[in-house]
């Protein structure tokens, strides 16, 4: 029996997927997991929340009846999502796609995730509720300033801090918090996570050129637009959600609830979504490109077709164990 199916330190074959926003993995993902029997296990902080599937840009439900996704619709927005109970739900997804005999293909841009399947570090329960945890992290930030929980965020998640301005105490507790998992925190004293997967990993990048990239974002900004983001954001609210809820945070919903409250217009929001959206693709890029195993693989339309023949070719000799390399 192997780690996977034992529940312990996982193992067996895993494909992710990776990139930025935009970029193109869903449509891809979709190909790859039809093509090679798998299932597709979201690595997407906020495709986790239910009621959120247009600025999430979540598989359509065709989609998810075409191929069965994990890791999605799987959180109230009302609650926040940590680190860990993803590591922990993710891992039994794919342990679960392994004994059913398919291929899991792990999918997503968000970088904490990537790193919490494919490296396997270890977290532990601590004392204290949610709450109780952010009273602390605030009540220090007074007392001692904002520039000291950045000292600790710097030293436990050192790529994470270089990310986030030294004064601003809310993504500097957001961030703590979301290492702690919610009361969830990294063992103490313990060394980084090893950057050696216990999987038999093929992790490949899907990567653009900047002024495509930039093309493609500002087209699913639009199109999200005219689907009804806007309308989506006020279901949320009138459900109950409040605006300072962690889901709401995120890109596309925070900027939006300005203009449900009248305070702007729908135009400036649109703007600074597009704007917002851009600078979190190049923080995807720089936090991805820091991962030893990514095999990146360009995915402009001009040589797409080229570059779907390679990846095609690639994930079927890695599933051969032939070791093939792009």
């Amino acid at each position: 029996m192997t780690g996977s199916e034992a529940g312990g330190r996982p193992d067996g074959v895993l494909i992710a997927l990776v990139g930025p926003t935009a970029v193109g993995k869903t449509a891809l993902s979709l190909e790859l997991a039809e093509r090679f029997d798998g299932e597709i296990v979201s690595a997407d902080s906020m495709q986790v929340y239910r009621g959120m599937d247009i600025g999430t840009a979540k598989a359509t439900p065709e989609e998810r009846a075409r191929i069965r996704h994990h890791l999605i619709d799987v959180a109230d927005p009302r609650e926040r999502y940590s680190v860990a109970r993803y590591q922990r739900e993710a891992l039994a997804a794919i342990r679960d796609i392994q004994a059913r005999g398919k291929v899991p293909f792990l999918v997503g841009g968000t970088g904490l995730y990537v790193n919490a399947v494919v490296y396997y570090p270890q977290y532990r329960f601590a004392p204290g509720s949610p709450g109780a945890l952010r009273r602390r992290l605030v009540e220090r930030a007074r007392r001692e300033g904002a520039h000291a929980l950045w000292q600790e965020l710097s030293i436990r998640a050192p790529e994470v801090a270089r990310r986030i301005p030294a004064g601003d105490v809310r993504r500097i507790v957001r961030a703590l918090e979301m290492l702690a998992g919610e009361g969830a925190g990294l063992l103490p004293n313990a060394p980084p996570p090893e950057r050696e997967s216990p999987f038999h990993l093929l992790m490949i990048g899907l990567t653009m050129r900047r002024e495509a990239l930039y093309r493609a974002i500002e087209a699913r900004v639009e199109a999200q637009i005219a689907a009804g983001l806007l309308d989506e954001v006020r279901r949320l609210l009138a459900a109950g959600v409040p605006p300072e809820a962690t889901a709401l945070q995120a890109l596309g919903y925070k900027e939006l609830l300005g203009v449900v409250r009248g305070e702007e217009s729908l135009e400036a929001a649109v703007a600074r979504i597009k704007r917002r959206t851009r600078q979190y693709a190049k923080r995807q890029l720089t936090w991805f490109r820091r991962l030893p195993d990514i095999e990146w693989v360009p995915w402009d339309e001009d040589v797409r077709p080229d570059s779907r023949q390679k990846i095609f070719a690639r994930v079927a000799g890695h599933l051969a164990a032939d070791g093939e390399s792009l």
